[in-house]
């Protein structure tokens, strides 16, 4: 009997208010802001709401939080639906805050008619002012005590464009002297003349996050509203906003997002990194975002593994990224196509092989099934350098004078001699192969402990390589204090111009996923043609990071 997963804390809330007849369906939403490409943090949250709905039967609308016309592009919505649907999800209903303005600014005026908001004119300094400290209480606006009369003809002439940015902002009238600060009279709008992507130059007021959030949750019925730990401090106005407007009772919760080792999810610093060309663009491939995962060569299915795995926790935590690149090993091991490529040629030539002749010989393509590709063999092939040694080192068990090796699904092979130019660098092997030693029909009774990759140098196809490793080379980037940029990896990035590749790998395409035997995992890149082609490393065969900083 497989052993039963425990649920977490967010399914056992969910499972009570169905059983207690809370809710007779639950909807949740994921909510993000156009403002940039979406991450690694954010799939954690995609999965989190998107599964809960699938496992319980409810729904998830997509909700795009575009209430700050000035940072939001149609570029980011698109990519952002794109993202989420390769992750395996698709949403109920494709909804936008900008849906709701309408609504929001007659909410608002209800707020104002009830005595609970005001238009203040005070300078942001001002109000900061007015906050007071967590130890100190804040004290009332000069302008708390307007009327309602007043408060109804100033908000809709802010509306109407009579007053410059920065000039007013509508406030909630909660308590200046509140333990918690964001219930001292938050700003709940402000003036923004800017050209809003859906609505145009329709508004220049815009509301602030906390005023739409809660408020489109309610208009949607969303029961279950899932947010990271920074807003538990928000859930008070969240709740006081529903409860004055008398709409729907949505509710919040909150779970610890996801911070991972060597790996830095602010959008505003990604943006930087975009901005000062220290990568290529959002989906350069050391970059955390999903459009820069799935360029590198990641899996939806090894994401929604590792979600899965680090589970969903209250507190903040640091995952190691070791875990996301063990799921995507696991995955790829499964799926990739093997493949042989030689990134550091040598060059040997088997001197009893006929001049001229060639033959195929089968390959398996996966470990496990009956699916083959035929291979190229010839009398001069390229092997990697590190394949040979002049002086050979206990237990190694590749090529060096006189002694033999197997060459991957072909024959053996004994090196005989080797020749070196003027600078002493060996720059080609003279070996003989066994002929009864076929790979799949061996009766040469040749045992060897040594197996290589190869490629035929008659039939091999150039190809560039970009061998990608981690963007930062700090363990917990949260906890640093100077400028994030002094931590990243110089050697995030190394291409190899020309390797040598089996002609096999000219059809690659786009979305197909390769082991290069011995090599890692590979994928080929957007940028490649039939003319040239260039794949990048998505992850290693092992994980030599973390004994490379253990010593």
């Amino acid at each position: 009997m497989a052993e039963e997963k425990s649920l977490n804390f967010l399914e056992e809330i969910v499972e009570s208010d169905l059983k207690n007849g809370k809710y007779k369906n639950i909807a949740t939403r994921f909510p993000p802001e156009p403002n940039g490409y979406l991450h690694l943090g954010h799939a954690k949250s995609i999965c989190l709401n998107f599964g809960l709905a699938l496992k319980y039967g409810g729904k998830t609308n997509l909700r795009f939080d575009d209430t700050n016309p000035v940072t939001e592009e149609t570029e980011y919505v698109e990519s952002i639906k794109g993202d989420v649907k390769w992750l395996g999800f698709d949403w109920s209903e494709e909804l936008y805050a900008s849906d709701y303005f309408d609504q929001l600014y007659a909410y608002a005026h209800t707020l104002i008619d009830k005595g609970l908001a005001y238009v203040d004119d005070s300078s942001s300094e001002e109000m900061a002012t007015q906050k007071g400290t967590p130890t100190q209480p804040g004290t009332d606006s000069p302008y708390r005590s307007r009327s309602i009369e007043e408060n109804r003809k100033l908000f809709t002439e802010m509306k109407d464009g009579k007053y410059p940015d920065g000039s007013k902002v509508l406030r909630a009238k909660i308590d200046m002297t509140h333990t918690n600060m964001l219930m001292r009279d938050p700003v709940i709008y402000r003036v923004k003349h800017a050209h809003h992507h859906r609505t145009g130059d329709k508004w220049c007021i815009y509301p602030m996050y906390d005023f739409a959030h809660g408020q489109s949750d309610s208009i949607e019925h969303i029961t279950h509203s899932i947010c990271t730990l920074e807003f538990v401090p928000h859930r008070e106005l969240y709740d006081w906003l529903i409860s004055k407007l008398e709409i729907y009772p949505s509710h919040q919760y909150e779970f610890a997002r996801l911070n991972m080792t060597y790996t830095m999810m602010s959008k505003r610093k990604l943006l930087q990194l975009v901005n000062e060309k220290h990568v290529s663009g959002w989906d350069d491939p050391r970059m955390p975002t999903l459009s820069a995962a799935r360029r590198r060569g990641y899996t939806p299915e090894a994401i929604r593994d590792f979600c899965d795995r680090i589970g969903v926790a209250k507190r903040d935590n640091l995952i190691d990224i070791g875990l996301l690149e063990f799921c995507l090993r696991e995955h790829l091991n499964k799926i990739a196509g093997r493949r042989m490529v030689v990134f550091d040629p040598l060059k040997v030539v088997i001197t009893n092989y006929p001049e001229g002749k060639s033959e195929l010989l089968k390959s398996e393509n996966l470990p496990e099934g009956d699916s083959t590709r035929e291979m190229p063999f010839g009398r001069e092939l390229w092997i990697e350098r590190e394949d040979f040694m002049e002086v050979p080192a206990k237990k190694y068990f590749r090529l060096a004078p006189g002694q033999m090796v197997r060459l991957k699904s072909a024959f053996i092979i004994k090196c005989d001699e080797f020749i070196k130019d003027e600078n002493g660098n060996v720059t080609e092997l003279r070996c003989s192969y066994v002929p009864e030693s076929r790979s799949g029909s061996d009766t040469s009774g040749i045992n060897v402990k040594g197996v290589i990759h190869w490629v035929s140098a008659q039939h091999a196809v150039p190809a560039e390589i970009r061998l990608y490793d981690r963007l930062f080379v700090t363990e917990d980037m949260n906890a640093i204090e100077d400028d994030f940029k002094n931590h990243l990896n110089p050697a995030s990035l190394q291409i190899l111009k020309t390797v040598y590749a089996e002609p096999e790998l000219a059809k690659a395409k786009t979305g197909e996923h390769f082991q290069f035997l011995r090599m890692g995992y590979f994928c080929l890149d957007p940028d490649a043609t039939s003319d040239k082609l260039i794949f990048n490393r998505t992850v290693t065969l092992r994980d030599t990071w973390t004994k490379g900083a253990a010593k």
